[in-house]
Formats: structure tokens, C-alpha cells, sequence
């Protein structure tokens, strides 16, 4: 079995076209032995944690790829387990096209994105939705109350495979947070040279005041 990712997303095409272009041995060797790759461990669950958003890839019943953005605070896809994933499903336009894909065709994507520091994680799972008023176990765990935002449902994904990329071609993007805490100590230091320069005018100030005449 060997690299979970690869044994589920690699086609006979893709292992053909690997094959040409010269890198069909590298990954030979990474689809060989042991499952690895199928499990979350403590790398992705923090990673997992500090996200504040993820794109989920869903399939229509007529083949067509349906790819969505969802947002909230860090931390809002919950790891439950180290095959589980949830999060609570917040009202939007009301197009509902994961939601039916979802129920036709219950395998999905997940991209997570971290752009500070160029890193994104993969994951392949089947996702199911739940109605949280019957299971209030799952929703104390999924539910924010502190987010203003309806809850429709949740939703609960069962990874089957992961995967970490390398970090070429991934241009760094920061939100206001981020540049927040880059800039924290080049603000202080600045309201320190202000101070500093207030105080030495003021001290300029009174030795002008003593010497005259």
C-alpha cells in the first residue's frame, strides 16, 4: 500500500505519465510497503488548528468539480480524531451545491493553506452531514457560540489520505493578524524613539531657558 495519498490520487495515466517524464521510479518506491500517510498525527493536528480557513473540493453528479472557501476563527475545523475531521456548516447563499454533492458522491478535498509560512496540507475523505440538534455531543465540539453566524448543520469528514507540498510556488500572503505581530516590535520601538526624542527636546528646552540671559 505504502503512501496512502498517492495510492488513492495517482491514476494509471498519472503513473504513465510519470513514467516518461522520468519520476515513475521515485514514486514507485514511496507506493511500496507499509500505509503511511493515512492517519493524523500531532503535525497535522496543530496545523489543522491554526487554520482559519481551507478550500473543500466536492464532485456533481455529472462529473463536474465544485470548489468552495470556508472560513472562521483558527481552529474551526476540528480534528476529533485522528481519522475524523468536523466543523459546523454556517449559513450561506443558500446554494447548497456541496451539501448535494455531498449526497450523491461523498468523497472530497481538502486544501489547507499556510501562506506566512508557505506550507499546505492535502486531504482526501468522505464527508457526511449531521444534524447537530440530534447529536449534542458533536455540537458542543463544532458549535462557536462567541460566532454570530446561524448553524445549519454540521458536517463530519473521515480522512482516507493526506499529503504535505513542498513549498515551491507558494507566494507568502499575510493577514492584518499576522503583519499585527511582525510590526509589534517596530511600533514599540518607534513610540520608544518618540518618547525618547519628546523627552530630549523638553531637556533641550530648559538648558535654553537656564542659559539666557
Amino acid at each position: 500500500m505504502g503512501h496512502r495519498f498517492l495510492e488513492l490520487a495517482a491514476s494509471d495515466a498519472a503513473r504513465a505519465a510519470q513514467a516518461v517524464r522520468g519520476s515513475r521510479a521515485a514514486y514507485a518506491r514511496m507506493e511500496s510497503g507499509a500505509p503511511f500517510h493515512d492517519r493524523l498525527g500531532p503535525k497535522e493536528a496543530d496545523f489543522i488548528a491554526a487554520r482559519d480557513s481551507f478550500y473543500l473540493a466536492s464532485v456533481n453528479p455529472a462529473g463536474w468539480p465544485y470548489i468552495q472557501h470556508r472560513g472562521g476563527p483558527a481552529g474551526f475545523l476540528r480534528v476529533l480524531d485522528d481519522r475524523r475531521l468536523g466543523f459546523a456548516d454556517l449559513a450561506g447563499n443558500q446554494q447548497y451545491l456541496t451539501l448535494g454533492n455531498v449526497a450523491t458522491e461523498d468523497r472530497i478535498a481538502l486544501f489547507l493553506m499556510d501562506y506566512p509560512n508557505r506550507r499546505r496540507l492535502k486531504l482526501l475523505g468522505r464527508m457526511r452531514p449531521v444534524d447537530l440538534a440530534d447529536d449534542a455531543a458533536l455540537a458542543a465540539l463544532l458549535v462557536d457560540p462567541d460566532h454570530p453566524a446561524p448553524v445549519e448543520r454540521g458536517f463530519v469528514i473521515t480522512v482516507e489520505a493526506f499529503d504535505w507540498n513542498c513549498p515551491q510556488h507558494i507566494t507568502r500572503r499575510f493577514t492584518e493578524a499576522h503583519l499585527d505581530d511582525i510590526l509589534a516590535p517596530v511600533r514599540a520601538r518607534i513610540d520608544q524613539l518618540t518618547r525618547d526624542n519628546a523627552a530630549l527636546l523638553a531637556r533641550i528646552a530648559e538648558l535654553e531657558q537656564d542659559n539666557r540671559p
